[in-house]
C-alpha cells in the first residue's frame, strides 16, 4: 500500500429510482471523510449511466429548493479492465487520478445489485462493501428470500409474480396472506414502488406500479409488530451494532415517510426492548449477514412481534449515508464515529482486497 494519503473514488448517483438519495448519501461521505488520510475523488453517474468527475466543489450542485444534482458539465470519465484504478479521462487530455479505493455510495439496480461491484472487480480495485454474488442476493428480495429459509433464519409469507406470468387473483393473495398485504418490486430500495393493499381496488394499481419498476415482484404479508434495525460492520468476522427502532405516523415506512415528511418517522436508538432480545437481534443480524455472502457493511431489517417472534425482513448492502440514515446513527451510539466508521470500511475494503489478490489465479505446476 502506498504511503501518504489515499485517492478514494466515491461513486454517487446511477440511473436507479434511488437517484436522489445516493446524492445526499454521498455528500454526507465526502464531509466525513478523514482528509488526513484519505483524498476524495468524486464521480457522480447521471441518469443517463454517464460517469462525471470534477473537483470537490464542483461536481455535486445544490439547488435553490435545496435538492441536489450533478453538474453535467463535468468531464466524462471511465473505469476499463485491468486499469487498476486508473480513471480514463473521455473527454480531454487531462491527466486524472488513480485510485486506491472506491466507495460505491449508489442505490437500487445498476448500483447495488452487483453490477457496479462486478465493474470495480474487473478494474482490479479495492471497494467498499459486499462483493458481486452478496450485492446481487441482497438486491434480489425473492432470491435473498430463498437463502434465509436454507439458513433456518425466519421470514414472513410471501407470493412471487413474474411479469410474463398469470397474475393471481386478489381473492388468491388474500387466502394465502390475509390482509393488509404489500407489493413490492423485487429489485429496488428505500421503499420505492412499494404500496400497501388493503383492498380489491388497490391490488390491480400496486401491481402495476410495483411492474414499472422491475419484471419480477414480490407480495409480502402484513407483520403486526415493530420494525427493528441493526448495522452489520466487518469480513470474516463481523460485529453487530446496538439495535434501533423505526416507528412511523405512515401506514409503513414510505419513500415519503423516510425522505419527504419530517414528521412521518420517529427514531428510537437504541430501541426500547429487553437485553435478551436486544442480544437476539443482533445475532440475527450477523446471522443474515453471513447467510446472504456480505461484506463490510449491511443493514438488517426485522420485525419483533407481539408474541415475541423475531422475523427477517430484508438487508440493504449498501445502507444510506444521509443525515437521517439509520446506518451512521446506529454506529455512533454503539461508539463508533462516523469519520470512523467511513474509515473502517475503506480498511475493510483494503484487506479484502489484498487477501483475494494472495488467492491462485492459474494451475500450479
Amino acid at each position: 500500500m502506498k504511503e501518504g494519503k489515499l485517492n478514494i473514488g466515491i461513486l454517487f448517483g446511477g440511473k436507479s429510482a434511488e437517484h436522489e438519495i445516493s446524492l445526499k448519501s454521498a455528500k454526507n461521505v465526502i464531509e466525513a471523510l478523514d482528509k488526513n488520510k484519505f483524498s476524495p475523488v468524486l464521480i457522480g453517474v447521471d441518469k443517463d449511466g454517464k460517469w462525471l468527475f470534477n473537483d470537490v466543489d464542483g461536481v455535486l450542485v445544490e439547488d435553490p429548493d435545496g435538492s441536489l444534482t450533478i453538474n453535467p458539465d463535468s468531464l466524462h470519465v471511465a473505469l476499463v479492465p485491468q486499469c487498476n484504478g486508473k480513471l480514463f479521462n473521455l473527454t480531454s487530455e487531462k491527466e486524472l487520478p488513480t485510485l486506491d479505493a472506491v466507495f460505491p455510495v449508489m442505490h437500487g439496480p445498476l448500483a447495488e445489485d452487483g453490477t457496479i461491484q462486478g465493474l470495480l472487480k474487473l478494474a482490479n480495485v479495492p471497494f467498499v462493501g459486499a462483493d458481486v454474488l452478496g450485492a446481487s442476493v441482497g438486491m434480489d428480495k425473492e432470491v435473498m428470500k430463498r437463502l434465509l429459509v436454507e439458513a433456518d433464519l425466519p421470514i414472513g409469507k410471501y407470493v412471487t409474480v413474474r411479469e410474463h406470468e398469470e397474475r393471481p387473483s386478489f381473492q388468491t393473495v388474500v387466502d394465502q396472506l390475509g390482509l393488509p398485504c404489500f407489493v413490492k418490486p423485487a429489485n429496488l430500495g428505500s421503499s420505492v414502488g412499494i404500496n400497501r393493499v388493503d383492498d380489491e381496488s388497490q391490488y390491480q394499481k400496486a401491481l402495476d406500479e410495483a411492474f414499472s419498476f422491475d419484471t419480477k415482484i414480490i407480495i409480502e404479508e402484513f407483520i403486526d409488530g415493530r420494525e427493528v434495525e441493526c448495522a452489520v460492520l466487518g469480513n470474516e468476522m463481523p460485529k453487530a451494532s446496538v439495535a434501533g427502532e423505526i416507528s412511523f405516523t405512515h401506514s409503513f415506512y414510505s419513500y415519503e415517510a423516510k425522505y419527504e415528511d419530517e414528521k412521518g418517522f420517529k427514531i428510537d436508538i437504541p430501541a426500547h426492548i429487553s437485553d435478551d432480545q436486544m442480544v437476539k437481534v443482533r445475532q440475527m443480524a450477523i446471522d443474515t449477514f453471513q447467510a446472504l455472502e456480505c461484506a463490510g457493511f449491511g443493514r438488517v431489517d426485522v420485525f419483533l412481534t407481539k408474541d415475541d417472534r423475531l422475523l427477517v425482513n430484508e438487508i440493504n448492502t449498501i445502507p444510506g449515508f444521509t443525515a437521517i440514515s439509520m446506518y451512521p446513527m446506529l454506529w455512533e451510539a454503539t461508539g463508533l464515529s462516523y469519520k470512523d466508521l467511513i474509515s473502517e470500511l475503506i480498511g475493510l475494503a483494503i484487506d479484502r482486497f489484498q487477501k483475494a489478490s494472495r488467492l491462485n489465479s492459474s494451475k500450479s505446476k
